[in-house]
């Protein structure tokens, strides 16, 4: 059987839009404050594109970038695209020796870096073939892009690109150590759209990107919004900033996560701003609090979102405003083309509403992570994605999520879902974020422990914390142990929180 004869290629997708909404806005670059078409994108990452088959960058090399939201990080995914060259988008929260590290492991050959971000890229400058640097020149050992890029051609390069050649490389934002990483396709990223159809995307959408464009997230949105021909507001998220840019350029749909919600909250009180025209928010990462989802509601948005799926699946299951009426708890249901299971200890499919590990797959998953045999065999096993979530399936196909298979505290013998005794600490006024983890113990082999942030440095007491878990949960279930503090929880880019630090920290055994 042959297959297609056409392919799911990612530059397609830029040019496609590029003819179909030619000068209608596509980009504006909030940080430069500067607006581009359809077309001045197709043209610019053409430019971008000759730029570095010039400098001698073949189809197969890996090419790093450090960048914020702006738009030449839009540029570079598709002049990548276009050339065969291998992204790797860096994370610039990472250490310095951490990002060095990556850019080794990957065998990176050149980089692409914002000027904020010079005394990494010089360290990383002598090991380089070329390193282009954005903004300020004054960089000698770096050459502007954009000098580069006006003496380029502005039509497409010549290069075969098949649908399943390397993409980029994704980072996991892992919760312990250096990021796990594995290369996306160009099939897994052009077959996004099913995503968004589930959103009930239209043609009169405008959409904000503040999710951080170097992860797999923030460039889906890039994705979408050319797949639909409608503008993309691109931010590094900043409360204040960000509601701003709601009202000022009438932004109708923003992906967040449960801490930047709670954030834009906070401000919204202080600073109201008008958000008429924001029809959705979309949801995804950790799962979201009772609390803070009911408070979008009331507060920023009448209309959300959820979509769940780890980075390696891409979104598995959505949430509609309508799915939530009928299933307030799940995470909702199957997208198109996306498959989920539960699943015993066994491998074998679980009955409704009974608690097991979720596992899934689509076209946008991946296979294997890179250079790691023991992980991608712990993960990728018989065709599926094994998450190591923990959830279940109702009678009408809804996921419910229930915690991490890893977050699962043993406690004297009982098993303790961190997740579940969250939820009820949440319900403390005066909570503004919590954490459950295991400490080790000698006697009870793990002691549940709550770290729990206080909203507005109020004050709470352990007792009164304990009396409200003993409300609502077993005795085994309650924290035998509240630390209350200010600040806020350690978390990852995508917002999970990072419970082996929490341990490292509390651990008096250490």
């Amino acid at each position: 059987m042959k297959r297609a004869l056409g392919k799911m290629v990612v530059g397609n997708i830029l040019t496609t839009a590029a003819i179909r909404y030619r000068h209608e806005p596509a980009i504006y670059c909030s940080s430069t404050e500067r607006r581009f078409s359809f077309h001045d994108v197709d043209e610019r990452v053409n430019r971008l594109a000759h730029v570095l088959l010039g400098l001698g960058f073949c189809k197969g090399d890996v090419v790093a970038f450090l960048i914020t939201n702006r738009a030449e990080i839009v540029e570079i995914y598709f002049a990548l695209a276009r050339t065969g060259i291998v992204g790797l988008p860096l994370n610039y929260r990472l250490a310095d020796s951490e990002i060095l590290e990556l850019m080794r492991a990957m065998s990176a050959k050149g980089l692409i870096f914002e000027a904020k971000f010079a005394s990494v890229a010089k360290q990383a400058a002598t090991q380089l073939k070329h390193v282009i640097q954005i903004g300020d020149t004054n960089a000698t050992f770096a050459a502007d892009y954009e000098t580069l890029s006006s003496e380029a051609p502005v039509h497409a390069p010549d290069v075969e690109i098949e649908d399943s050649d390397p993409f980029y490389f994704n980072l996991t934002s892992g919760t312990t150590g250096l990021p796990k990483s594995y290369v996306l396709t160009q099939y897994n990223n052009a077959s996004l759209g099913p995503m968004f159809q589930a959103f009930d995307m239209t043609r009169a959408d405008i959409v904000m990107t503040v999710f951080p464009i170097f992860g797999r997230t923030g460039f889906a949105w890039i994705v979408g919004s050319m797949l639909y021909g409608i503008p993309n507001v691109l931010a590094n998220f900043e409360p204040n900033e960000a509601l701003r840019l709601i009202e000022s350029e009438r932004v109708t749909m923003v992906n967040l996560v449960a801490t930047t919600a709670a954030m834009m909250l906070s401000a919204q009180a202080k600073a109201p701003r008008d958000l008429s025209t924001l029809r959705a928010i979309l949801f995804v990462g950790a799962t979201l609090p009772g609390k803070i989802r009911d408070q979008t509601i009331a507060k920023l948005c009448p209309n959300i979102y959820e979509f769940y799926g780890m980075q390696e699946t891409g979104a598995l299951v959505v949430s509609t405003p309508s799915d939530r009426k009928k299933s307030p708890e799940s995470v909702g249901r199957v997208i198109p083309f996306a498959e989920v299971r539960v699943i015993d200890n066994s491998g074998n499919d679980v009955e409704p509403n009974v608690l097991g590990e979720v596992i899934g797959r689509s076209p946008c998953a991946v296979t294997e992570y890179f250079d790691n045999e023991e992980k991608s065999s712990e993960t990728f096993r018989d065709g599926w994605v094994h998450t190591g979530d923990l959830g279940s399936l109702n009678e009408d196909g809804y996921l419910i999520l229930r915690g991490r298979k890893k977050d699962m505290i043993v406690t004297g013998g009982q098993n303790v879902h961190a997740a579940e005794v969250e939820e009820i600490i949440l319900k403390h006024p005066n909570v503004a974020e919590c954490a459950v983890f295991g400490l080790p113990d000698d006697l009870w082999g793990e002691r549940v422990t709550s770290l729990v942030i206080s909203k507005n440095n109020a004050t709470i007491t352990a007792t009164e914390l304990h009396e409200l878990c003993r409300q609502h949960l077993a005795g085994f279930k309650t924290p035998k142990e509240f630390i209350v503090e200010d600040g806020a929880l350690p978390r990852t880019p995508t917002g999970k929180v990072q419970k082996f630090v929490l341990v490292q920290r509390f651990d008096r055994r250490r």
